[in-house]
């Protein structure tokens, strides 16, 4: 029971960081805090998510710009 609870409260936790993540890219030192505050970890933990999460956010729009270019929209 114990871990269904604690996945439950990690979604929470990724879906909260997601959300953050679609209004602001680059969070200062306090809106870290404030995040770290709400989702329970540290601010370091943030700063490190956030790294990631922005690595993987380009490395999609890389691959979305490369299938772009194989299949280009009709001019027709």
């Amino acid at each position: 029971l114990s871990l269904s609870l604690n996945n439950a409260s990690f979604l929470e936790q990724l879906e909260q960081l997601e959300k953050m993540f679609q209004e602001d890219h680059y969070p200062d030192n306090e809106k870290r805090r404030e995040i770290a505050a709400v989702v329970g970890v540290t601010p370091q933990r943030i700063m490190v998510w956030f790294q990631n999460r922005r690595a993987k956010w380009r490395k999609s729009e890389k691959l979305s710009v490369k299938s772009n270019k194989k299949y280009p929209a009709s001019s027709a």
